[in-house]
């Protein structure tokens, strides 16, 4: 018989688990909101008091940010040549010969990027170009 009280063991927290998780949870928020801020553009529509809807079955979207660089269906065009363009907006139209062109220009956008965008359309043959508004705030 045993009389002396037996020595008990201090319970241990182990915190190694537990970093590591925290450590994948950190690389994994960090990973989704670079992924999240890439995508997306800045280009703050200039306004207009009507817009129309673009009712199409096809439609090429070409967004020009502030620093001239263009955009077709939110894929970045290597440089701004025209030719460079009009191979971007061939193959975003794909096979259908009238797509609906829609414009996003930023309102700090230069007149010439604009323009460029518009001949590159017209000379492959597109001839339905809508431009992209936003509706000014009530009260204006």
């Amino acid at each position: 018989m045993q009389l002396r009280p037996r020595r008990r063991e201090e319970p241990e927290i182990v915190v190694i688990p537990l970093i590591d998780v925290l450590l994948m949870l950190l690389i994994f928020f960090m990973v989704a909101t670079t992924f999240n801020r890439m995508g997306a553009l800045n280009i703050v529509l200039p306004e207009a008091d009507s817009s129309a809807a673009v009712h199409q079955h096809r439609s090429v979207d070409i967004s020009i940010d502030a620093d001239g660089r263009y955009y077709v269906n939110r894929q970045e065009v290597i440089n701004t040549e025209l030719d460079t363009l009009k191979q971007a907006i061939a193959k975003a139209a794909g096979d259908d010969a009238t797509p609906q062109i829609v414009l996003q220009a930023d309102r700090r956008t230069q007149l010439q990027a604009v323009v460029r965008a518009m001949d590159a359309a017209r000379q492959l043959g597109f001839v339905h170009i809508t431009f992209a508004t936003s509706q000014p705030p009530e009260g204006q």
